[in-house]
Formats: C-alpha cells, sequence, structure tokens
C-alpha cells in the first residue's frame, strides 16, 4: 500500500476510534493484524501507546465479518453524531450572538435617549 495513506487527513485512526466506531474488539483487531488484513503503525500521544490504522482496510474487514449494511448503519450513525455535534455548537454561537445583538440594541437605543 502506498505510504501517502497514512500521510492522508482521516485516511488512518486509532484502534481505540476503530473499537468505538464499528463496534470491534481488540481481539478482532489483532487477529486481522495477525492475518494480514490490517496494516498499523506504533503510535503514541502524551506517552499513551496506540496502533494507528487505515480505514478503508477496517471499513473492508467490518465489510466482510458483519456486511455491507452494518458498515453503512455506522458509517451513518457517525456522521449523525457528527452533525448533531456541529448542531449543537452553532445554536450554542446563535444563542451568544442574539445576546450580544441585544446589548448592542439596548446600547444603541440609550444613545438616542441621550
Amino acid at each position: 500500500m502506498n505510504d501517502s495513506v497514512w500521510t492522508i487527513k482521516g485516511g488512518t485512526f486509532s484502534d481505540k476510534s476503530a473499537r468505538k466506531e464499528f463496534e470491534l474488539t481488540q481481539d478482532e483487531i489483532f487477529e486481522a493484524i495477525n492475518e494480514g488484513k490490517l496494516q498499523y503503525r506504533h503510535n503514541h500521544i502524551h506517552g499513551n501507546p496506540y496502533l494507528r490504522l487505515v480505514r478503508s482496510e477496517v471499513e473492508k474487514l467490518v465489510c466482510e465479518k458483519y456486511g455491507t449494511d452494518y458498515l453503512e448503519k455506522k458509517k451513518d450513525t457517525q456522521e449523525l453524531k457528527l452533525i448533531n455535534k456541529e448542531l449543537r455548537r452553532l445554536k450554542s454561537e446563535m444563542k451568544s450572538f442574539e445576546q450580544r445583538k441585544t446589548e448592542l440594541l439596548s446600547k444603541i437605543s440609550e444613545y438616542k435617549n441621550q
């Protein structure tokens, strides 16, 4: 496999993310690595080790084990989580803008009354 997959944003993810996103077990990941189905690299963050996996290979593994429908459902669920997170962020941002708008309108009306 081309080394560029390791540098592309979203091309890889951690074993922990793979377990969370696709409900894989650590044993399933190690088994696939031993069978040559998954490439990995050792990484660490703040002194904590983890495995970096190629996303497309994990998705292929999930398709083989659980079927295409399972993979699509997991992808859709993940996208929905991201959308909901972004909507919450935007609502919060909108609330702060509305609050600032009210403050500015109040200040402007005070200027007119002076």
